[in-house]
């Protein structure tokens, strides 16, 4: 009876972003979900993504007329590379990740250098999107190796003739691209270059590149929002190809009706492999976890290193963290929220 009486009442959202590298949202949903059910509390699997690592999945989850393309592409090493983007609803839309060609756990650590790494094998899978007959791609911005500006991806879209022409319109499908963080264009180099192997000299060297770059743009990306996403490819797809630029977990929060689960919860738990103050930045536990705040749903984070501060926490009101970076340790971690939540 009370095992019974517990899973009646409400579920817990179980809502977190993948564990970049290690694991998927999916999987890291399951075995959160597995504990709290092994503690008696009911679940609502709501895996969620970004833009980065997990987004076509997060977009064509539930819908059966969804089918995965391969496109043979090249890594940022120029190495071939089968890489997938998905045609979702009918075949009227396309999602694209491009850290599935050009994503850091693609390389090695002592090859992480975004100096010499190249962004040409997302524009070989957007270009693939785009001449498939759909009425709008969705392009997942996060994860990526590269700080080049998108200038390997606009050099790949160019020779297709896929950039705006010379009267400022673009035939083709409509481009809307998620972004992981917020980050403009001026600090995209120091923002993520370090974590992608780049020197403290290096950083110079890449912004210094970068706002050279933007001289010759359409429109100019410094000081704009979202722009600097994956190493500037957000700000080339703006200024270059007309795209819309739009927060990555807002929108996938939007298409898997978050809120309104969320609100027919009992808690949420949200979750990524590092949470640090970028989490803060427009990334998906950040917005959930805010999201929850301004609800007065109770909120706990599980993720594998927890660096943010006492500060950070409150500002999202986090009632817990929990650090678990496996599976074994999620299940034991649902375990024992489901005891205090």
């Amino acid at each position: 009876m009370g095992e019974r009486s517990e899973l009646a009442l409400p579920p817990v959202l179980v809502a977190p972003d993948s564990f970049k590298g290690t694991l998927s949202a999916t999987d890291v949903t399951a075995a959160l979900c597995e504990g709290f059910e092994g503690g008696g509390r009911a679940t609502d699997p709501c895996p969620l993504a970004d833009g980065g690592e997990g987004t076509l999945v997060a977009l064509t989850a539930g819908d059966p007329t969804s089918e995965l393309v391969d496109v043979q592409v090249h890594d940022p090493l120029g190495r071939p590379l089968t890489a997938q983007f998905a045609l979702t609803q009918g075949g009227r839309t396309a999602v694209v990740e491009t850290a599935a060609a050009i994503g850091l756990g693609l390389v090695e650590e002592d090859q992480r250098d975004p100096e010499a790494l190249s962004s040409a094998g997302a524009g070989e899978l957007i270009r693939a999107a785009l001449e498939s007959g759909v009425e709008e791609v969705l392009i997942g911005l996060g994860g990526s190796a590269t700080v080049d500006g998108g200038r390997g991806v606009l050099d790949v879209l160019s020779a297709s003739g896929l950039l705006l022409s010379e009267s400022g319109r673009r035939q083709g499908p409509k481009i809307t691209v998620l972004c992981d963080a917020r980050s403009p264009w001026e600090e995209a180099a120091k923002v993520f270059g370090p974590q992608k192997g780049a020197s403290p000299e290096a950083v110079v060297r890449l912004t210094d590149a970068m706002l050279a770059q933007a001289k010759s743009f359409r429109r100019n990306p410094v000081d704009v929002n979202y722009t600097g996403a994956a190493g500037g490819i957000g700000g080339a797809l703006w200024s270059e190809c007309g795209a819309d630029l739009v927060a990555g977990a807002q929108f996938v929060m939007e298409r898997v009706n978050f809120d309104a689960r969320m609100r027919a919860s009992r808690a949420v738990i949200v979750g990524e492999g590092r949470m640090d103050s970028s989490t803060l930045l427009g990334k998906a536990p950040g917005e959930a976890a805010t999201r929850a705040r301004q609800a007065g749903v109770p909120c706990a984070a599980v993720c594998g290193i927890n660096a943010l501060d006492a500060v950070e926490e409150r500002i999202i009101d986090l009632q817990v963290v929990v650090e678990a970076g496996d599976l074994p340790s999620l299940v034991l971690a649902g375990q024992r929220l489901a005891s205090l939540i």
